[in-house]
């Protein structure tokens, strides 16, 4: 049995107060946005629960999908380090980005260099993407969808490298019928996942890859909404699952703090998937709100 907690878009603050030249960008409509809104949205205090929950139910492993940063400031790669280490050694907790982190061009790769080691792979290769972490059966591929872009879009692309080199791993990954493929990213990957200006520019190429080699489990952000969907792959459909912001205190309950925490086990067909929703409760606590509504995941030991 293996337990991983996925948690997103936890979007660190307090915002920290930038410099006049580096409000010359897309960062100024950002700040506007962060003051007029979204400061009263992320709680920190709310966030630190959350943080002490997921700790709470010692999950086997921890992964962040994107959005540490807010405007991509210098100074957030810093908070972002602070956050990630609260979250737990680099060797049972992942990252990937997403938009917020890739703000302005330079702001992923300064990120990176602070966080690096929540992205290195088995390869002892950090902040390349895709990169394969595996946990026996278990096998994570961290994706990146983040790029910069113009003020109010926020949409990812992998490219065409990425997902070649995505592809080419999950196949050979999934030769081994006891291999459980869970892919990380920060957009949601499939087509109309988000809305034309927020979504995956490739997701088109993503499906595709997903239908020829196939994963067992997908896990996203960037909606602040809790969603299920499904890929179709070669064994059968592939769940596509978005967490909720990880520091939303407003909203409605799929809209709410909160994070999915999912046990991968084992019969004699295969594998068992069950997810658990956990985060902002009405009463204001935080903790279990229910099982998610998915489909076993078998995974039948004659496939190939």
């Amino acid at each position: 049995m293996f337990r991983i907690a996925h948690l997103t878009d936890p979007h660190v603050g307090p915002l920290p107060r930038p410099r006049l030249k580096q409000l010359l960008s897309k960062r100024l409509t950002g700040w506007y946005n962060w003051h007029r809104s979204r400061q009263d949205l992320h709680d920190m205090e709310l966030l630190a629960e959350l943080v002490a929950d997921i700790h709470a139910q010692k999950p086997d492993h921890i992964t962040c999908t994107g959005d540490t940063c807010n405007i991509g400031l210098p100074d957030e790669w810093e908070t972002s380090r602070i956050f990630m280490e609260s979250l737990g050694d680099p060797s049972r907790v992942t990252f990937v980005p997403g938009n917020h982190d890739a703000y302005v061009r330079g702001s992923l790769e300064g990120l990176l260099k602070k966080i690096s080691p929540w992205t290195r792979g088995d390869d002892g290769r950090e902040g390349v993407f895709p990169y394969l972490r595996r946990y026996g059966d278990i096998a994570i591929i961290g994706l990146s969808s983040a790029i910069p872009t113009l003020p109010f879009v926020a949409s990812g692309r992998i490219g065409s490298q990425q997902t070649k080199n995505a592809e080419e791993m999950l196949s050979e990954l999934g030769r081994d019928p006891s291999c459980f493929r869970i892919i990380l990213i920060h957009h949601p990957p499939h087509i109309g996942g988000a809305d034309p200006g927020r979504n995956l520019t490739d997701a088109k190429r993503f499906e595709g890859m997903i239908k020829r080699v196939g994963a067992e489990l997908i896990l996203h952000g960037h909606n602040h909404v809790g969603s299920l969907a499904h890929l179709d792959g070669p064994r059968g459909p592939v769940p596509v699952i978005g967490a909720p912001s990880a520091s939303a205190r407003e909203g409605t309950l799929t809209h709410k703090a909160g994070y999915h925490l999912f046990t991968i086990d084992r019969d004699e067909t295969g594998f068992l998937l069950k997810a658990e929703l956990r985060g902002l409760k009405p009463d204001g606590t935080v903790g279990g709100m229910g099982m998610l509504s998915l489909a076993r995941i078998r995974q039948s030991q004659e496939q190939s």
